[in-house]
């Protein structure tokens, strides 16, 4: 069964049986001490409009609406502690689990995940580095982000080699021929665009993560059938990578937007949505 869970994840972590999830992936907030914001624009034809389009034509913008939290903790370790506790108790015993997060916290979040899982069962930080927005001209620009793979077991494990997708040589002309068209598995630094502002899978969520990224996460640290879970759900980018890969979802957020998102852009695969009877309206929960 596929679900949707409006509720504070810690609690819904400690309703969990132990060892009954597969892969766990959560995109909290980064603690970046800034309002997270997206707006939602429309653009109607007019003569008078502040847009120029294609053939010259003018667009006048709308502001349909703007969603956001506050990315701020007063202490952002003991806020995540209780939860990857949690984490590690519900992951299976040949679980995967990835927390992504930014250069600001990354090494605190590394040195509290080696004591939850033990530094031997660091498998991997995996860089998802990407090259839009700002530039900075005051020190190099920020363009990537962080992805720590921790797993259970380090002699037993999920990694399907063979369900990686494979990307095009950079010099094709150094290999053979049949290497450069089948093409070579990514390393641990995965350059992906980020989620389009103008297309079809953004959703209008803060933070939203490309479906590509999770997409790859899915096919080799799962099977299909698994259990996956995402505590800090958002748009629900977890769970149409799992369903899309013949996985089950569980999707836990504890504002109301973020389920009102997830519920239709996960319709297609019929979803429970569970409320709890006293949910939180807080905005600091985040996105993929």
């Amino acid at each position: 069964m596929n679900r949707i869970v409006l509720d504070d994840n810690l609690n819904v972590l400690r309703s969990l049986d132990a060892g009954t999830v597969n892969l766990i992936y959560i995109d909290p907030p980064f603690n970046s001490g800034k309002t997270q914001a997206r707006t939602r624009l429309k653009t109607v034809r007019d003569a008078e409009g502040d847009r120029v389009g294609f053939g010259g034509h003018r667009y006048r913008t709308e502001k349909l609406a703007t969603s956001g939290y506050a990315d701020q903790f007063d202490d952002y370790l003991e806020f995540l502690r209780p939860r990857l506790v949690e984490a590690y108790r519900v992951l299976a015993a040949d679980g995967a689990f990835f927390l992504h997060v930014d250069c600001r916290e990354v090494h605190y979040c590394k040195v509290l995940l080696d004591g939850i899982f033990g530094r031997v069962c660091f498998m991997n930080e995996i860089i998802w580095a990407y090259d839009y927005g700002a530039r900075s001209k005051s020190k190099w620009p920020a363009k990537h982000d962080n992805i720590l793979w921790y797993v259970k077991d380090p002699a037993n494990y999920t990694f399907n080699y063979d369900a990686m997708d494979r990307l095009p040589y950079m010099a094709p002309g150094l290999v053979t021929p049949e290497k450069a068209a089948r093409g070579k598995t990514p390393t641990d630094v995965w350059w992906n665009t980020i989620v389009s502002p103008s297309g079809k899978e953004k959703t209008g969520y803060p933070t939203q993560k490309p479906l590509a990224i999770i997409e790859r996460i899915v096919k080799v640290h799962s099977k299909p059938g698994d259990l996956c879970l995402d505590f800090f759900a958002g748009s629900g980018t977890l769970g149409e990578a799992a369903a899309k890969h013949l996985r089950r979802f569980l999707l836990v957020d504890e504002s109301a937007e973020a389920v009102k998102v997830m519920t239709k852009r996960l319709a297609a695969f019929e979803p429970e949505i569970v409320r709890a009877k006293k949910s939180s309206t807080a905005k600091r929960t985040r996105k993929t």
